[in-house]
């Protein structure tokens, strides 16, 4: 008789090679193999660890190609973008981005502008007037301390007005590759929906997530889940059938959760 260990990593295979082989679930189509995983209870014996290498490989199946939320063509224009991000959707901010870059797409033209004409015209991206002031701040900032070069630290770029830590873990990640784990709303909700993280707070999956996944993988991990996140476990319209990650190895309250919800929805 073959060990769970064993049994499992033969069922993960043969998902694996199912996935590879039709890319039924991108159709929205239920795996039989994954019924048959959770009708025999495989996924309630899988260790953490076999979770976590589950998740990594079946985004990696999912999104093999990786593309960038934001439009951008250099690290400051990166910058901008991602602080301009806040409290707004990637949509309506690359409806702005090309508005403002074609007036200054560095921070020397910048600064030629004052605070009420960056303001004017990223007015639809929301918090206009704290973000305007943000933008031409760090731009002379840039001048003054860096000759207008931003820099590939997340401790430096945090000393700049309106740019955070999720701001500068995205800006060295995604400009310079350097290893990161930016934490937005979607990964917050799925590392709690998996079981990752206690969901106590954004800093706490953050220093989860890194503890949990290697290092290697932190760059293309953060953006494969913000995208799942968005197409098959979205905070609002959930589908349960869809999303197969939570469905395999979903927190047991949660999987509780939906089930409860779902079944008044049927009684109504």
């Amino acid at each position: 008789m073959l060990s769970r260990k064993r049994t499992l990593s033969h069922q993960v295979k043969a998902w694996n090679y199912k996935v590879t082989s039709s890319r039924n679930y991108n159709k929205g189509i239920r795996l039989s193999f994954m019924d048959y995983t959770i009708k025999n209870n495989y996924a309630h014996h899988m260790t953490k660890q076999e979770k976590v290498d589950f998740t990594i490989k079946t985004l990696q199946e999912l999104y093999p190609q990786i593309p960038i939320p934001l439009d951008h063509k250099d690290p400051y224009t990166l910058l901008i973008a991602v602080l301009m991000s806040a409290q707004s959707t990637d949509v309506r901010v690359n409806q702005i981005t090309p508005l403002l870059f074609e007036v200054a797409d560095n921070p020397y033209d910048m600064i030629k502008l004052t605070v009420e004409d960056i303001r004017d015209i990223i007015k639809p991206v929301g918090l206009s007037p704290m973000k305007a002031k943000g933008i031409h701040g760090l731009s002379h900032m840039l001048i003054d301390k860096y000759n207008g070069v931003v820099p590939a630290s997340i401790e430096k770029l945090t000393e700049f007005p309106a740019v955070g830590h999720k701001t500068a873990s995205v800006v060295v990640s995604q400009a310079f590759g350097i290893p990161a784990f930016p934490v937005d709303t979607h990964i917050h909700r799925l590392m709690y929906r998996w079981g990752f993280t206690n969901g106590k707070n954004v800093v706490q999956t953050e220093k989860d997530a890194k503890r949990l996944f290697p290092e290697h993988v932190w760059n293309d991990l953060h953006l494969q889940i913000i995208w799942y996140g968005r197409q098959y476990s979205p905070a609002r319209g959930w589908d349960l059938e869809k999303d197969i990650i939570t469905k395999t190895i979903g927190r047991k309250t949660v999987i509780a959760d939906y089930e409860k919800m779902m079944a008044k929805r049927k009684k109504k």
